[in-house]
């Protein structure tokens, strides 16, 4: 790709709402805080702290797009948007990390009145059904047109019409526009409140918002440099979030099988075992391990043991960088 040093990597957020607010408290957590250049009217930005790094503030759907093209190195988006927008995802973009919020899942679902439609394969047998009969394709009122192509293929079902939804996707049914929807829902109870339900093997995608790569974009030297700023950042915050710090005094006469104990409770040691018998070890293990290897280390004849949360653990491996970069 075109060498460009000196152009910004552009990273893209959600414009506004939750979406939002959740995408600058994720940064915010990794130390990375968004400002936006003349107040909350101005759709670019940067990330204070990081040199060569330019916010732009677009709608979710945007976000995807400009992924796809390459107009934007990096973008927070929910899955649904990236299957949705990009044919070849897995060739476009690098989805590097879920970021926590923005759930919602992808479904197929009918009307309650359907007491024998519980499953595609059912689907498949009423839409054969209404062509025999009545003449005409079973009618699906979606925005998710190429996800519900994809899953419908799968399962073998070819006689439907699409109906695109421009708004409330699940009171297409009751408005007579089409049999059947395909939405994206929390908890199901807009679906329920419509008189629709999900069927057993009706989940197309369990989505939530990813921070996301594109392969597509120039990835100048001074982009890759940034990029490893912004994700050993992230990448430190989740591997603190994620782990505990634990400190134990070793018994005088020695004889832990530290490694043996490390290696049972997938903990690590940071820093290395001390040089002599006695002094203070530090290790790193997950958040849910640190009870068993507390036991562990007080059994093997620790005086004291600690245990506290960290803020960041850096490491020079970068696993998010290492990833993306292997791809470009």
């Amino acid at each position: 790709m075109t060498d460009q040093t000196n152009a910004p990597l552009v990273l893209a957020v959600p414009s506004k709402g939750r979406l939002q607010e959740n995408a600058a408290a994720f940064f915010g957590r990794a130390g990375l805080k968004l400002a936006q250049l003349s107040g909350a009217r101005d759709y670019r930005g940067t990330l204070v702290g990081v040199p060569g790094v330019e916010v732009r503030y677009l709608s979710a759907s945007e976000i995807a797009s400009q992924l796809a093209s390459g107009a934007a190195h990096l973008g927070v988006t929910g899955e649904d948007l990236i299957r949705e927008t990009l044919p070849d995802a897995e060739g476009s973009v690098e989805l590097l990390t879920p970021l926590g919020f923005g759930q919602a899942t992808v479904v197929v679902a009918v009307p309650q009145a359907w007491i024998d439609v519980r499953a595609m394969s059912d689907l498949d047998e009423v839409a054969s059904e209404m062509r025999l009969r009545q003449g005409r394709k079973l009618r699906i009122a979606t925005k998710y047109v190429n996800l519900t192509r994809r899953f419908l293929a799968e399962h073998g079902i070819a006689d439907y019409r699409i109906v695109e939804s421009l708004g409330a996707t699940e009171g297409a049914p009751a408005a007579g526009s089409a049999e059947i929807v395909v939405d994206i829902t929390t908890t199901g109870a807009t679906l329920q409140a419509n008189a629709l339900k999900i069927l057993d093997d009706g989940i197309i995608l369990r989505s939530e918002a990813n921070l996301v790569a594109s392969l597509k974009a120039s990835w100048g030297e001074g982009q890759r440099s940034a990029l490893r700023a912004v994700l050993g950042r992230i990448a430190a915050e989740e591997r603190a979030r994620t782990s505990r710090e634990v400190r134990a005094a070793l018994p005088e006469s020695g004889g832990i099988d530290l490694a043996g104990i490390a290696a049972l409770h997938e903990a690590e040691l940071p820093y290395g075992a001390p040089k002599g018998l006695d002094g203070e070890i530090v290790l790193r293990c997950p958040a849910e391990a640190v009870f068993a290897l507390s036991d562990a280390l007080v059994q093997a004849g620790a005086r004291a043991v600690s245990v506290r949360r960290i803020d960041y653990a850096f490491a020079a491996e970068n696993p998010l960088a290492e990833r993306l970069l292997a791809r470009l």
